[in-house]
């Protein structure tokens, strides 16, 4: 599974985390190696480092269980998610709330049984009823994460999820909502109030600034339904007039209203292009098939807008990426774009997918 942050904000080259003590920051070290870990020895040393910090600058009592309860739930969500990392998914949201009956609760249920037995997907739900239930009930149990919130009031999980390992219970929300974009490949949102609001906002928020790597998302209602019309209306007539968002946002999701729509966009994400990684000021798309010299020179036309300067290139993996040879092989596109306007970016994805590939 790649950062999902997509390498935009690596750490700064040479910089050792340190306690301000050079025997004791040895003895840390010395510590991480005793303990057994074999990888990423300096990262584990600076958390350790910062958590000795926490308690030298007087934290609060309650601060410092917000701190442990947080990483202890992220540690734990990532041993979950650890032997499915291959696996492609897809974050279905919507509302605890929606009946069995009702048409939404069947798209949510054929869309996700669909996306497993067409595309090989997993779902991954808030772990609810409603919208949350019906995915899981159509990927099936063998198929579904859940990632359930505790919350004042009794909630229990859907019945599809309930006692089984795949499900994770999380004190804080934004533990969770990090988890659900983290483990991602896709995202659909159904109809739902307040927390599909939020989540659909989150999402959208974190690719717009580049926080979070571009993804498929889509915005799934009934046939004739009026639930993403009126919200797309909103982000037109006001966002969009007050100048509050840009019109190359709207690149960054569809809004559908059939299944077959919400899968074929899904799919079609990833027809040729399969995922990126910044390297420095350099992004570099990796790619299915190589694309037609015609085709290359065609987004070079296309998306010169984007551009600080050269040109894009097709190459081969870059000398920075050998921390990930599973896909050494794929070919690249790599060019210096700005990094402003990532609907554009997501417009570049969408033209390499169209684009002529070699035989």
């Amino acid at each position: 599974m790649p950062d999902f942050t997509a390498s935009n904000f690596p750490p700064v080259p040479g910089r050792r985390a340190t306690t301000g003590d050079a025997a004791l920051d040895d003895r840390v070290r010395q510590l991480v190696c005793d303990a057994g870990c074999a990888n990423d020895r300096e990262l584990i040393a600076e958390m350790v480092i910062t958590s000795l910090k926490l308690g030298r600058d007087q934290t609060s009592t309650a601060d410092l269980k917000l701190f442990s309860r947080s990483l202890k739930e992220l540690r734990y969500a990532g041993n979950i998610f650890a032997p499915y990392r291959h696996v492609p998914k897809v974050v279905v949201f919507g509302s605890a709330r929606t009946a069995p009956d009702a048409p939404e609760f069947l798209a949510a249920e054929i869309f996700a049984r669909r996306m497993h037995e067409e595309h090989g997907y997993m779902t991954i739900t808030g772990g609810g009823e409603g919208i949350m239930g019906a995915a899981q009930r159509g990927a099936g149990r063998e198929n579904s994460f859940g990632l359930n919130i505790r919350l004042p009031f009794e909630q229990r999980a859907n019945e599809t999820i309930h006692g089984d390992p795949k499900l994770i219970n999380f004190k804080y929300f934004f533990t969770r909502k990090l988890n659900f974009l983290k483990e991602t490949h896709a995202v659909a949102l159904f109809p739902g109030g307040f927390g599909t609001m939020d989540e659909g906002f989150e999402v959208l928020t974190l690719m717009q600034t580049g926080k979070a790597r571009i993804l498929p998302v889509v915005m799934v209602d009934k046939p004739g339904g009026r639930y993403w019309e009126t919200w797309l209306r909103f982000l037109r007539d006001d966002l969009l007039q007050l100048g509050l968002i840009s019109a190359d946002d709207f690149h960054l999701f569809k809004m559908t209203h059939s299944v077959d729509d919400a899968i074929a966009e899904i799919a079609q994400f990833y027809r040729t292009f399969r995922s990126y990684r910044w390297v420095g000021q350099r992004l570099v798309i990796r790619l299915g098939k190589r694309l037609a010299p015609s085709a290359v020179a065609q987004l070079n036309e296309g998306f010169a807008d984007i551009l600080v300067g050269g040109e894009i290139v097709q190459t081969t993996a870059l000398p920075e990426e050998q921390n990930e040879p599973e896909i050494a092989a794929l070919p690249r596109l790599v060019l210096t774009p700005k990094r402003k306007n990532f609907g554009r970016i997501r417009q570049l994805i969408d033209a390499i997918n169209a684009a002529e590939t070699e035989a």
